[in-house]
């Protein structure tokens, strides 16, 4: 199935399903045992699990044919073939979850190889959702069950900005404490809130005017990414090439009037 035979309409129905899934089983489902994965800061829930299983359930309903990756429950992609893959994170911010921080996110999106489609991140704390697919703009839900375009930041420059990064894991990934640093006597303003989906997202709601995050997961960023994409923005690899769907080592989304300040401390630092 090659990417313009997707029926966009149909896949975005069902992805908003799962957000709203996601909103049910975040608050129905105790977090239960807090398990570790990787290493002692690489957290896992019952929630994170819950929901995975239950947009997998759905997907597979709605589209039998198409694959999963997911955070918790993996996954094989066909990113060099034509199946349509969805990825999958049922909440980005575990640890803020564990810890009863009020800052996660589920991301969900939809790519046939490395060209993203359909991208959902829901906010399930503050009940937002933001969407896209590919062509069709940016938006977000609003109280009333329409919806609201979304645009990237009209800043012109990082000075009085903010600008989002992310630790790796718990520790900073390479370049990110020299990027920290330019930023500061740029006196652009940095926040690490514990979320790579809103961080990324926060770009395309136009809430910050950029974010560098040390590696590109599609199961974290990817939906995100498109709706910066879509809202406007500029996203660019570790060489500095614009790109939708970023290689090895950092990435950077930015407001188009900031990417060009952005892109020059990037080069420096990484």
């Amino acid at each position: 199935m090659s990417a313009s035979s997707v029926d966009l309409d149909a896949v975005l129905e069902v992805a908003l399903a799962c957000a709203d899934d996601a909103a049910r089983v975040l608050h129905d489902v105790p977090r239960g045992e807090i398990r570790t994965k990787k290493h002692a800061a690489d957290l896992v829930t019952d929630v994170d699990v819950a929901t995975e299983r239950t947009v997998r359930a759905r997907i597979a309903d709605a589209f039998p044919g198409h694959l999963v990756v997911g955070e918790e429950l993996g996954g094989e992609p066909d990113l060099d073939g034509d199946t349509p893959t969805w990825w999958c994170d049922p909440v980005d911010g575990t640890t803020n979850l564990a810890s009863g921080l009020p800052w996660t996110s589920f991301s969900l999106a939809l790519a046939v190889g490395r060209e993203p489609l359909v991208g959902v991140v829901a906010d399930l704390w503050r009940g937002e959702v933001w969407w896209t697919s590919a062509g069709g703009g940016a938006w977000r839900r609003t109280d009333d069950g329409g919806r609201e375009r979304l645009t990237a930041s009209s800043a012109t420059g990082l000075a009085g900005q903010v600008l989002l990064t992310e630790w790796a894991s718990y520790a900073p990934w390479p370049g990110m404490l020299d990027l920290l640093a330019a930023l500061w006597e740029r006196h652009c303003t940095s926040r690490v809130m514990g979320s790579g989906t809103l961080s990324v997202a926060s770009v395309g709601t136009g809430r910050a005017a950029a974010a560098v995050i040390g590696s590109f997961g599609p199961e974290d960023h990817l939906a995100a990414l498109l709706i910066g994409l879509e809202a406007g923005a500029v996203v660019r690899d570790a060489a500095g090439r614009e790109t939708r769907w970023p290689g090895p080592g950092p990435f950077s989304v930015a407001a188009p009037g900031v990417d060009a300040d952005l892109r020059a401390l990037t080069t420096s630092c990484f």
